[in-house]
């Protein structure tokens, strides 16, 4: 199901509550709606669409890939960037890492370790952001 963008900066503040097996319909709908919206972005995090839980989507080509419970556990190539965000209107910049690597769980909770570089990185540091509270 398609899912609306809050725009709301209060609820985008939010910190995440860590996901569960519960989040599955609610990651789904996530998946959903970066597919609607890929023409205006690359990721969603799930505060995105009204729920405070530590859930993102990031289309990695032509894939909408979910990240359940996502950390950041290296860094390296730091860069300015400007970016644009589907729930906040314009550009801004903010410090970003070319090369991440991520610790993350699977829609089945299995855990995972990845190294990711260039866009897909900055999209996954951008939607981890939300996570947080954090809006560039």
């Amino acid at each position: 199901m398609i899912r609306n963008i809050v725009h709301d900066e209060i609820l985008l503040q939010m910190k995440a509550r860590e996901a569960t097996t519960g989040d599955i319909e609610l990651a789904c709908d996530m998946a959903d709606t970066l597919d609607a919206n890929r023409m205006r972005c690359a990721g969603i995090a799930a505060n995105m669409v009204g729920e405070n839980v530590a859930i993102i989507c990031v289309l990695i080509g032509d894939v909408c890939t979910l990240f359940f419970n996502p950390e950041i556990v290296a860094c390296s190539e730091p860069y300015m960037a400007e970016e644009g965000c589907l729930s906040l209107e314009g550009l801004r910049r903010t410090k970003r890492y070319n090369k991440i690597t991520l610790h993350f769980q699977d829609l089945y909770m299995h855990e995972h370790e990845m190294t990711y570089k260039g866009f897909t990185a900055e999209v996954i540091q951008h939607e981890i952001d939300h996570l947080n509270g954090i809006l560039i």
